[in-house]
Order: structure tokens, then sequence, then C-alpha cells
């Protein structure tokens, strides 16, 4: 343990599209933790696009950082000191903590992680909250069933990679559209999609999903937003559902776009579409998680993560999200455990 702590701040409010003069990356002295508390020291640090919704004034869901505050997101982190009963130095545990090489944290405020059930970087992706968003995004509101047609946006990002394999799982079809060929490949020969569609080469997003989903679609999983869901809706079968879990290609905008009037669509249709967010689900969590898992043990279930090396570079995942830079979950790896069994 060092004497310093490097933590990352919010350095001003962006306009449009996030960049470097967003973040400021400072020098503390490492805190101490209290009576009942624990020092963390960070591990592995997770970048998400809702954290673009943070750095905003406006109104949201969660509220948003101040200018000059430390950024937060999922970590995972080795217990190095506890003053609580609940925790030794040594465990490995997973919270919202700052962007930081050590944290100071109540133990009621973290979850402990074993080691032993799958590598820990994933109780920030699969095993984590974008697999759990998957889950109940699929599950409980898109409900694929056996035979219908799913279609899924960002498919080959941490949550629609893991909302596509639930709905092969659940015996849909399943179709996903995602932004590079390396992706379509990806879903297709590792995950099992029946098709992906490279939207980035793709000039009629209407065309192209009439081909791949002949049937119209069923279940819509909807991670994007923008021209994308516009024609997803134009294919919407009688009583489908649509699950609205992100539209990252509208986080940046200056101006809300209008497209089209989508509302004549559900009367015809008598289509559902429901927004969710996956802290409704906080008491089913271990639900999700135990089943999470033992799709992964019995091979039902495939990841992959993105890998950053470093906490200075935390800023650069985070804007690549934004580009479609990863497959998978992005990570930034800031450590490694020093206690090993």
């Amino acid at each position: 343990m060092t004497e310093t702590n490097r933590v990352f701040t919010l350095a001003q409010r962006p306009t449009g599209k996030p960049d470097d003069e967003t973040f400021e990356l400072i020098e503390e002295t490492t805190p101490t933790p209290g009576d009942g508390e624990v020092l963390l020291r960070t591990l592995y640090l997770s970048v998400d696009p809702y954290m673009r919704g943070r750095m905003s004034a406006a109104e949201s869901y969660a509220e948003p950082w101040a200018v000059g505050e430390p950024l937060r997101g999922g970590v995972v982190a080795e217990v190095v000191e506890s003053n609580s009963d609940e925790l030794a130095a040594g465990d490995i545990v997973t919270g919202e903590l700052q962007w930081a090489e050590y944290a100071v944290a109540d133990p009621a405020e973290l979850r402990q992680i074993d080691p032993k059930q799958a590598p820990i970087s994933t109780a920030l992706g699969v095993l984590g909250m974008t697999g759990i968003t998957a889950y109940f995004g699929t599950r409980e509101v898109a409900e694929p069933e056996e035979g219908e047609t799913f279609v899924v946006t960002g498919a080959g990002g941490a949550v629609g990679s893991v909302a596509g394999q639930i709905a092969k799982i659940d015996g849909a079809r399943v179709v996903g559209f995602a932004g590079s060929d390396e992706k379509v490949e990806f879903i297709e020969d590792e995950l099992g999609f029946d098709v992906g569609i490279n939207y980035k080469e793709t000039d009629d997003y209407e065309a192209a999903l009439a081909e791949a989903a002949p049937d119209g679609v069923d279940a819509y999983f909807d991670n994007v937003g923008g021209p994308i869901t516009d024609a997803v809706f134009t294919q919407l079968n009688v009583h489908a559902r649509v699950a609205v879990c992100g539209q990252i290609s509208l986080y940046n905008a200056t101006e809300q776009p209008v497209g089209p009037r989508k509302l004549p669509t559900l009367i015809t249709k008598r289509a559902r579409v429901e927004g969710f967010l996956v802290s409704d689900f906080q008491p089913r969590w271990g639900e999700a998680i135990e089943q999470l898992a033992g799709w992964l043990d019995d091979g039902s279930l495939q990841y992959r993560e993105t890998v950053t090396e470093g906490l200075e570079n935390a800023p650069d995942a985070f804007l690549g999200l934004f580009e479609g830079a990863n497959l998978g979950k992005q990570l930034v790896k800031v450590g490694e455990p020093e206690r090993r069994e």
C-alpha cells in the first residue's frame, strides 16, 4: 500500500461527447478506514454508458456528479485493511466505488465474491450488473418465447451479448445488430445468434431486418435507440414486447432528434414498450447471479471481456464505448490480488 492515492474527478461537464478535458487525475492521501470500515485496493474498474448521464446536470434516474467530485462505478477490490468483523484482509469484494486506487467503504455497501466460482472480473460483467441487466430485461420485460424472433441492439456489448444468449436458451430465434464484422462473427459463431447485422455497413436497416427476420419481431431488447429502433418498430408483430434498456446513440446529443412517430404502431400491433432499470430488481439479484453462474458452468453462456490496463487509461476506455471499441464487457485493470490461496 502506498501513501498516495490516485483518483479521477469530473473536471468539467461535457457538451456533446466527453473528451480528455472531462477528466482530471489527482493525487490524495490514501484514506484510513474508520470503525467498522474496510480499506480496499482496486483490482478492476467498470466503465459503462450510463455514466455519461451522471456527467450532465440534467435530471435523470441517477444523481449527477458535481464538478470536482470523484467519478464512481462498479469496482472489484481486495480488502487490504479491515476494522470490521464481516470482512478480512484478502477478501475480494465488489461495489460502487470511486475511480481510484484505494477506497474506504462500509461492508454493507459491498458484496463478497468467490474467486473460485469464476474469474473475479466477471463480477462486473456477466456475473455483475451488465449480466443481471440482460437477465431481467430479457426474462421479465422482453419475455421471448420458444419459436419467437428476438432482436437485440448493441449485440456485441456487455448487455446485448448476454441478452441474446438468454433468448436462445429460451428457444427464440435471435437477430443481433453489432458495429463490426468481427462482432457479427463473434455473436454468430461463438454465441450462437441466428443472424448478425453490421449496422455500420448497412444502408437500409428495414431491409436488412426484413431479410434477417422474415416473420417479424416478437421481442426487442433496445440498447441503442435512434434509426435502428425506428426500423425495428416498423416490423413489430402483434403483441410484441420492447424492453428499453439504453439509448447510447443519443447520450451525447446536444439536441434530442425527433424520429418517426411510433405510437400508432403500438395501437395497431397492440405492442408493449417498457423501460426498466436493473436496480428495480435488486432484491432478486442473487437469483440472477445463481442462474447466470449455472449457465457459465454448463457452457450455455459465453462471455468476452475487453481489458484496458492502468487506472490512468480509464477515460480512454470509457470514451471507446461510444465508438463501439469494446467487444463484450469493457474493464480497466488496476491491480492484481496480493493475497492468494
